[in-house]
């Protein structure tokens, strides 16, 4: 990208305003090309094909008051830090046979070939420094424009990756595509020369940017715009989970009232059937309870305020709501 190149920044850390910013940008400017640099403050981003609840270690991710929000590309999940920096093109697509990740992920390489690294492009959309995974790109197009985006892991947190993407697979059965996990490393380890993430953020702009860089800022009417997309969409659980694939999800967890084993079917984010099963000592049939739950929102409070009409201490003994809850959300640990 050696012509001019409008550089955007959101101003913002919050999921759901930069991935509403990055769809205004990429559906409302169609002329020119745009450059985007920008973080999340812990997230998980889902690809737009994904399940969220298989993709997503719930127990964790609520511990540590991370973020879920869906993007509308595809791909799979990735977990964004503050160590974490993303990037986003918006240009012409062009003719068909140039829609390929190299037009994008080669300036990449480029970049951090130029600080001194080994990195190099491999499979469908990643990219690797001595064999470890630092990058993971997808695209979108829209009419004749064209978004390539992706992760750069600069100084992420490892065990925060690891832990907010670890689902029990026996968890969850979809036909969704589930992410591959991949050996990842961290930019800066591998650098000869220290730098800061600023001085990274400084380097890739200037550097994939070229000598056509323009500074430029979305007006204050089309920021209005991007803050009624982030409340009518990214902000919204329909959006993120009720758009999730069918799946079933099946939990088992033992507790001093016995053991409580879920098998739930949901789809679009709505739960279509659920039983309960388990040596717990129920005092009368489950089936008016299970029957209420079916056509309930797949989320805690909605299963809630459903529990909380029935007489739970003659369904399922000595488990308790929250335990029944625990066992419906929760993944083991």
């Amino acid at each position: 990208m050696d012509k001019r190149v409008t550089y955007l920044e959101t101003g913002s850390q919050d999921p759901c305003y930069n991935l509403a910013f990055e769809e205004y940008v990429l559906t409302n400017r169609l002329e020119g090309d745009y450059l985007l640099l920008w973080q999340n403050d812990n997230t998980i981003v889902i690809g737009q094909n994904q399940n969220a609840e298989a993709e997503i270690n719930r127990a964790f991710v609520e511990e540590h008051g991370i973020h879920v929000v869906r993007r509308t590309t595809g791909g799979g999940a990735v977990y964004h830090d503050l160590g974490n920096l993303n990037y986003s093109f918006i240009t012409d697509a062009g003719d068909a046979e140039r829609l390929t990740m190299e037009r994008f992920t080669v300036p990449i390489v480029n970049a951090l070939r130029g600080l001194g690294l080994r990195a190099e492009a491999s499979g469908r959309n990643d990219i690797l420094v001595e064999g470890k995974k630092v990058s993971g790109t997808a695209q979108r197009l829209y009419r004749n424009r064209i978004l390539h985006h992706g992760t750069l892991l600069f100084d992420a947190n490892p065990g925060m990756v690891a832990g907010a993407l670890q689902v029990d697979p026996e968890k969850f059965r979809s036909k969704s595509a589930k992410s591959v996990r991949s050996r990842i490393g961290n930019i800066r380890e591998f650098l000869d020369t220290d730098m800061e993430l600023s001085a990274f953020w400084e380097y890739l702009k200037t550097t994939l940017a070229g000598d056509g860089l323009v500074t430029g800022a979305l007006s204050a009417e089309e920021l209005e715009r991007v803050n009624d997309l982030k409340r009518s969409k990214y902000d919204t659980w329909e959006w993120t989970f009720g758009r999730s694939p069918k799946y079933d999800m099946v939990n088992k967890r033992y507790w001093d009232g016995g053991c409580l084993e879920v098998h739930a079917a949901v789809e679009k984010g709505l739960l279509t059937d659920i039983a309960f099963f388990g040596d717990f000592l129920s005092r009368c049939p489950l089936d008016e309870l299970t029957e209420a739950l079916r056509g309930c929102a797949f989320r805690r409070e909605d299963a809630a305020s459903v529990l909380e009409r029935y007489p739970l201490q003659d369904l399922f003994g000595g488990i308790t709501k929250d335990e029944v809850l625990e066992t419906m959300f929760h993944v083991h640990e």
